[in-house]
């Protein structure tokens, strides 16, 4: 016990309970902010561990444009087309113990708008869509790392140091789709991935000093859409690598510098071939911690090896708020206030 006051700050007293409260809640918070870009890029901090029983909803706004749908994780390039896309994802998180490790459980339901300019089989469109995506969800499960996290004082313990999950993202085609035009929310046709996502501490895990280097290799895979404007579109399997380098400014304040590899996922039309995909993309993430269960974030990403008329050119903008709470925490603080 003797070392625990240096898990906060060198030569600080333990912890006061209101305080330790306080840390609580906000690692509840930080830690299950759900995949807002889960159709491009998970943002950083996601795979951190919490209390388990913790819950948070988020509210994602997110404004995108390129030369494919940005709402389709096969991002179909069309040369010449511009696609724009502003998109509100509502989600909700839940992590859970199984077998002594921590479960994570997440859903998310896009809405919103996509308008533009793009070809098929050498018809051209302008088009705009308006209502409801496919709604993802995810399950992971952690492998390697802490165990489920049970009590306030084992979180206020925990340190990532070295770990790994296994994740499988599944979305389901029941979003609004017009087989009309080539741009749309839904995607008529499943698809999904399986990742492991890898978080390893770099340095001391003190508040405000918190330093991560976060990984996700992934591979997403895609049936076949056989109502594609009167044609067939078939996608193969498309390789993506995320990687975050994140850093706490402040015991609220974090910042993050992201970047996305995608390969592979190759689309054809009536068996007729595109160009496989092999882009980056580079940005960056800040987020603040409002309260004890709100915190904020916003980020921007964009492709940067994108000259070639056939390369995916993407770049966008994704806010999010995401309210945290846990029944444990949240009681201990409505004693605290009644005192």
């Amino acid at each position: 016990m003797n070392d625990e006051p240096k898990r906060f700050h060198e030569g600080d007293r333990f912890p006061s309970a209101a305080r330790s409260r306080r840390l609580a809640t906000t690692i509840v918070v930080l830690a299950i902010i759900c995949p807002t870009f889960a159709r491009a890029q998970v943002p950083p901090r996601f795979y951190w561990k919490s209390l388990a029983g913790a819950n948070a909803v988020p509210v994602i706004f997110q404004s995108l444009s390129g030369n494919a749908n940005p709402i389709d994780p096969a991002h179909v390039v069309s040369p010449g087309s511009s696609v724009d896309a502003n998109v509100l994802v509502a989600g909700y998180a839940k992590m859970l113990p199984l077998f002594d490790r921590t479960l994570t459980l997440a859903v998310l339901e896009p809405m919103g708008r996509i308008s533009g300019k793009t070809s098929v089989a050498g018809l051209s469109y302008d088009q705009e869509a308006t209502g409801f995506g496919d709604p993802m969800v995810e399950a992971g499960i952690n492998l390697i790392g802490p165990t489920a996290i049970k009590t306030i004082p084992d979180l206020l313990r925990y340190e990532p140091k070295l770990s790994l999950d296994l994740i499988v993202d599944v979305a389901f085609p029941i979003g609004e789709y017009d087989n009309g035009q080539p741009l749309n929310l839904g995607q008529n046709r499943w698809y999904g991935r399986v990742g492991a996502p890898v978080v390893w501490q770099i340095g001391p895990w003190v508040p405000g000093r918190r330093t991560t280097l976060e990984g996700l290799p992934s591979v997403w895979w895609f049936t076949d859409n056989n109502d594609y404007v009167g044609h067939t579109l078939s996608t193969d399997p498309m390789f993506q690598a995320e990687v975050h380098l994140t850093r706490d400014v402040t015991e609220q304040f974090w910042g993050s510098l992201d970047s996305t590899w995608m390969a592979g996922g190759k689309s054809s039309v009536d068996g007729v071939s595109g160009d496989s995909l092999n882009n980056l993309g580079v940005g960056f993430t800040l987020g603040y911690q409002i309260n004890d269960n709100l915190s904020f974030t916003v980020g921007y990403m964009a492709t940067v090896n994108d000259n070639n008329p056939g390369d995916l050119q993407m770049d966008g903008f994704r806010t999010s708020l995401t309210y945290g709470w846990h029944g444990i925490v949240e009681g201990e603080k409505r004693l605290e206030s009644a005192k």
